[in-house]
């Protein structure tokens, strides 16, 4: 990983995938939305369906929200932030992973 000044902002490179911190496991490179409001291309997420995150985030959203949901652990690219990605479903966000 390497960190380069674009105008006033640091921006993070990987020369490969980054692992994901809770499993361990490779993260894809994903497609931001069109219509989203992050100004990122794209971020990097772990799609691992046994990653501990994602696993026990199903259950954590229930008895936070009453919600059938859970969230993938995603890396932004631009500031080098692991943040929470929510999903709805297992296959919820795979059609846009480009890498």
């Amino acid at each position: 990983m390497q960190a380069f000044i674009k105008g006033n902002k640091k921006k993070m490179t990987y020369k490969k995938a980054p692992l994901c911190p809770h499993c361990g496991q490779e993260m894809k490179k994903w497609k931001v939305p069109i219509a989203s409001t992050w100004p990122n291309e794209f971020f990097y997420v772990c799609f691992n369906d046994e990653c501990p995150y994602f696993v026990e985030g199903w259950k954590r959203i229930w008895e936070q929200q009453a919600t059938h949901a859970s969230y993938r652990c995603r890396l932004d690219p631009d500031t080098g932030k692991f943040l929470p990605l929510p999903v709805w479903s297992y296959d919820a966000l795979k059609d846009d992973i480009i890498e």
